[in-house]
């Protein structure tokens, strides 16, 4: 292994991190990581750093990292810009791996001596050959690791899964990172580039493809200085895992505040928007279809084809999602005979019984609903299966009627759900479904069919379509 590649695998895995700056000051941001990497529980040596403290939050604390004798691996920086320049060269001395760069002051401020000062750092980084996350970051977080490097003690929260988020921006990183809380979606790693010294985009996707923690590689892009080498980085790694994008600042006024925002330009969105399905990037609007996107790209298979089956409790559901469908370019399949023949058994003639199915007539019915999913599963013509559910009295058992079926099949297609009910009622059965791969579920119709348009959308750039 290369010295890159080694000292990337140290900086996300490391086995001793220095927090140069740390404080127990809860005003300052030393405060916060220290935090972080504690109750975060990182397994390696927390090493604060401050010349003004002998201990912080219990850890003995040294004046500089040349005070402490034992190797570090992970340097976490948070000190003023103009302190920056020495403290790189004492992290190269000391032979550190990686640095993360939480400081601001770089080529993002409007000052040119701002862009000098990243040169110069930057510089030394490159010479010793140094991964750098930053500078103006909040951090990243390695979930498998336990390491919370970053100045949000609450990321830790999040559980672990298989999602890498890769982000220009600190506020996106939480935004997403709260609402998969709530979605009880986990993710392997949590990546702030902030302005991007050494370590941008293309690098991490070099390293995420070979992280087997990832399945999926999220990010969201304001602006690049080099999209060429991100291009070439994901065609070259096409197909090995999903890559997919949120890209912003696409007006004239977006792309100065992501100049200010980030130090680089934005450009074009229909200029990105070709280059990235050329170069197998999956690019989507908004961060809730992004995280959309990245839950079913992780739990579920890619369909065959665009062939959709709509099985649905209540027929307002079904409408509503094959509107999507259709508007995405998924086609809503015909049945084959046999599949058809079921469904008519099961269904008085009153019931929509052609897709979208209508099967608000056997909700009472746990044994007919599972033989309806069962069929339409089976079915040669469809590639993948809609299934949406919304609680009420009659259909309390459906769940548990479908649960063993649904376990023993997993998903050998895409099983996209919206099962809905009062909080409490379906809870452990859907998260039991999908812990075990079962089916992905989604809070509303609409998004359950735009994570399914997601997945033929990716199997289309497979493709090269």
């Amino acid at each position: 292994m290369d010295k890159n590649k080694s000292n990337m695998t140290a900086l996300f895995n490391p086995k001793s991190v220095a927090v140069i700056g740390a404080s127990g000051n809860s005003e300052k941001l030393g405060f916060h990581v220290i935090k972080s990497l504690t109750k975060g529980r990182f397994p390696g040596t927390i090493i604060p750093i401050n010349p003004n403290s002998n201990k912080i939050m219990g850890l003995t604390t040294y004046p500089s990292i040349t005070d402490y004798k034992s190797r570090i691996d992970l340097a976490i920086v948070v000190l003023p810009a103009g302190l920056v320049p020495q403290v790189f060269n004492e992290c190269s001395d000391k032979g550190i791996k990686g640095i993360v760069l939480i400081t601001a002051g770089f080529k993002e401020i409007d000052d040119p001596a701002g862009a000098d000062l990243h040169e110069k750092v930057a510089a030394i980084a490159n010479a010793a050959v140094i991964p750098v996350i930053g500078p103006n970051t909040f951090g990243m977080i390695n979930f498998h690791a336990d390491l919370n490097a970053s100045f949000t003690p609450e990321f830790s929260l999040l559980k672990k899964g298989t999602i890498a988020l890769v982000s220009q921006s600190g506020g996106i990183s939480h935004l997403l990172g709260f609402v998969a809380m709530r979605m009880d979606i986990g993710f392997s790693k949590i990546v702030g580039l902030g302005n991007r010294l050494n370590v941008d985009f293309a690098e991490m996707i070099d390293y995420l493809m070979n992280d087997p923690e990832t399945r999926v590689i999220m990010l969201y892009m304001e602006g690049i200085e080099k999209p060429r080498q991100l291009m070439e980085t994901a065609k070259r790694h096409n197909g090995k895992k999903p890559i997919i994008i949120y890209k912003t600042g696409n007006s004239e006024k977006k792309d100065q505040a992501a100049k200010s925002h980030t130090g680089s330009m934005a450009g074009r969105r229909e200029i990105y928007q070709g280059a990235f399905r050329q170069a197998g990037i999956l690019a989507l609007d908004g961060t809730e279809t992004l995280l959309d996107a990245a839950k079913a790209l992780s739990s579920s298979p890619i369909p065959d084809g665009p062939e959709i089956a709509v099985l649905s409790g209540q027929a307002g559901p079904g409408i509503t999602a094959c509107d999507i469908c259709e508007t995405r370019g998924l086609k809503i399949a015909g049945f084959n005979d046999y599949t058809q023949h079921k469904i008519n058994e099961y269904l008085p003639p009153l019931a929509l019984r052609t897709n979208p199915v209508d099967m608000g007539p056997a909700w009472y019915d746990s044994s007919a609903t599972k033989e309806i999913v069962r069929a339409v599963i089976d079915d040669e013509n469809v590639n993948g299966i809609i299934l949406l559910v919304m609680f009420a009295s009659a259909n309390a058992d459906l769940i548990k009627g479908l649960s063993s079926f649904l376990m023993n099949r997993k998903q050998q297609k895409p099983l996209i759900t919206c099962i809905l009910a009062p909080p409490g009622v379906w809870d452990e059965q859907i998260e039991t479904f999908e812990k075990s791969g079962a089916l992905v579920n989604y809070p509303t119709p609409e998004r359950a069919a735009m994570a399914m348009a997601a997945l033929w959308e990716y199997k289309k750039i497979l493709d090269g379509k």
